[in-house]
């Protein structure tokens, strides 16, 4: 029995009047999608007894929340964390907390890439597949013989392409490591998953004047590039904030470093230096500028938050190479108490980066123009600042 809520068409429609005007070429995609197919069982956090878990949902079972979460612009619909993809789980299945690996991302965000990518009607292009929804769009807006779409998951690949089927689309799917050697070549490359660094395959199967559209791991840059003619590509940051999960090499992330250790030390121990601090405490992680600011002077910061019952706020930041530093503060508007150790005093770069944003009114990373080598080696710099990310 077909168990496919009937109102889905009316909800899309909405949300293709929320995402962009009547007359974009991209409402038609959005409007005509059906986004549920492409998400039908999906996960969401809970918190129980002061630990967050992922919960199975299940949309056959439930179909209002399953349109809800599904034609939600607001939220990214989550398919898979660490190597249990939410079609295969039991129902009821309860995963302890751990890194989202595949989701649907949020149609709005999806549109962004493809409007920065500017596609023209014949335009080759090559996407990330994931659930396979922003495929969908890609072929609703191109036609299926244009569009390419790659994953890493051989199981995301041929769930896609099932999907993708049943609303009427047979692009080219691959199984392939997006960081690795790319199947043809193409005129636009829209990444919705971060890479560490630009992949030098990406510079050789774009067209002459090609142009990728990416973001950078652990910031929030979004990278708009054109190939120039060294082979190498230029471009700029653009304005809008944007992340996605990290591109991996597996069925999971390999596993962090063990910071038990560090985490133990950093939330008991005085610091070598304790300062007050110039600022109050801030959730680095819910920021983009000074988060990307920090990330490209500082790669690798672990950021972590408490909050006591009487407002306390200490934040930590914990670093690979053995530095930590806590700032705790009674008030949200207190200055804290600051706690460093270790090589690098974490928390004196982030007040340095804060200082710069209050003086200047901006950080440079909004807007830094950028230069990418034949290599992937990418040059960011604006009004005097500069920094590499070194070709992986």
């Amino acid at each position: 029995m077909d168990r496919t809520p009937a109102d889905w068409n009316d909800r899309a429609a909405r949300m293709a009047d929320a995402t962009v005007r009547p007359e974009s070429r991209w409402h038609r995609p959005l409007a005509t999608t059906p986004r549920h197919l492409f998400v039908p069982r999906w996960w969401t956090t809970r918190e129980q007894d002061g630990t967050w878990a992922y919960e199975l949902r299940d949309g056959a079972a439930d179909p209002d929340a399953w349109l809800s979460s599904a034609y939600d612009n607001s939220l990214s619909v989550i398919t898979r964390v660490g190597p249990h993809h939410a079609d295969h789980a039991a129902p009821g299945a309860v995963v302890p907390e751990t890194r989202p690996t595949s989701s649907a991302t949020l149609p709005k965000l999806v549109v962004t890439m493809y409007q920065h990518a500017f596609l023209a009607d014949d335009s080759r292009l090559l996407v990330t597949c994931g659930s396979g929804y922003g495929t969908a769009l890609a072929c609703r807006r191109l036609g299926d013989g244009l569009v390419t779409s790659v994953d890493v998951d051989p199981y995301l690949v041929q769930a896609a392409q099932d999907r993708l089927a049943a609303t009427g689309h047979r692009p080219r799917l691959e199984v392939c490591d997006v960081t690795g050697e790319l199947p043809g070549g193409y005129d636009r490359i829209v990444s919705t998953v971060s890479v560490p660094a630009v992949p030098s395959s990406w510079l050789t199967s774009l067209t002459p004047g090609g142009r990728m559209v990416t973001t950078l791991s652990g910031t929030g840059l979004l990278i708009v590039a054109d190939k120039t003619p060294d082979g190498g590509a230029a471009g700029r940051v653009a304005p809008e904030p944007a992340g996605f999960m990290s591109t991996r090499h597996g069925d999971d992330y390999p596993l962090a470093p063990d910071s038990a250790d560090l985490w133990d030390t950093a939330r008991k121990t005085e610091g070598e230096s304790v300062t007050t601090g110039r600022y109050p405490v801030m959730r680095v992680s819910g920021t983009w500028d000074v988060r990307s600011t920090l990330e490209l002077t500082v790669p690798g910061i672990e950021h972590r938050m408490e909050t006591s019952p009487d407002g306390t706020r200490t934040a930590y930041m914990l670093h690979p190479d053995g530095s930590w530093a806590r700032a705790t503060a009674t008030g949200a508007r207190e200055l804290p108490t600051v706690h460093q150790s270790g090589p690098r005093r974490l928390w004196d770069e982030l007040d340095r980066i804060r200082t710069w944003l209050v003086i200047d009114g901006d950080l440079p990373v909004a807007g830094a123009a950028v230069r990418i080598d034949p290599d992937g080696t990418c040059h960011l710099s604006r009004s005097g600042w500069s920094a590499t990310i070194g070709a992986r």
